[in-house]
């Protein structure tokens, strides 16, 4: 397996993180280096991806960083497990959108796994819960891709502070909720990195030429 699998235990500095996944993308570019897939945690942050709208903040006391990622803003923080990646399409079918439905699908996998029923809007990237009629986002997706490198990742909640949100429209949705896998069902979710890797790697496999 051309993948190299990174678990950070320390929370890891977001621009730091960033850093990092460029330089690898372009080691991968050049055949110089694996493709990745890393597990780690963010200190509180918010981040606006390229599609943020100002009106989006309502705390205007918060700092934004702004990327380069595709999406809006959303928070991140402790209780927050993200998955960073550098995925190379030109090994595999250079589609895009087939490369979001293996993460949607990939974080539905491994919900399912812990009982809880989850599903994708093509309207509304992300993971979403029903919760008695109200629908609300448990995972995040935002994802660049350069030279046909897929990069950035994803984020699931899973106890992270929910009140967070409340200094912004996240991903510029005013009309559905934030949850985390806690507020779902109290349960152990110790291997969740685990689960998501092995789902993530296995469902790569759709991608292959």
């Amino acid at each position: 397996m051309n993948i190299e699998i990174k678990k950070s235990k320390k929370p890891i500095k977001y621009n730091e993180a960033i850093e990092f996944m460029e330089q690898r993308l372009l080691e991968v570019n050049e055949k110089k280096s694996k493709q990745l897939i890393w597990i780690l945690e963010h200190e509180d942050l918010y981040t606006a991806g390229t599609s943020f709208n100002e009106n989006e903040i309502i705390d205007n006391s918060v700092k934004i960083v702004k990327t380069n990622r595709g999406g809006k803003i959303t928070y991140h923080g402790p209780g927050q497990l993200i998955c960073y990646f550098v995925i190379d399409l030109k090994e595999r079918k250079k589609d895009i959108r087939k490369f979001i439905s293996v993460i949607e699908k990939s974080i539905i996998d491994t919900l399912k796994y812990f009982n809880i029923e989850t599903f994708a809007d093509k309207d509304n990237v992300g993971i979403w819960y029903n919760n008695n009629s109200k629908i609300e986002k448990v995972a995040a997706i935002g994802v660049r891709v350069s030279k046909w490198i897929a990069y950035h990742g994803f984020s699931i909640n899973i106890n992270n502070d929910l009140k967070k949100y409340d200094a912004i429209i996240p991903c510029g949705i005013k009309d559905k909720g934030v949850t985390n896998l806690y507020h779902i069902s109290n349960q152990s979710y110790k291997n969740i990195d685990d689960k998501i890797i092995d789902n993530f790697i296995s469902n790569l496999k759709n991608l292959d030429v």
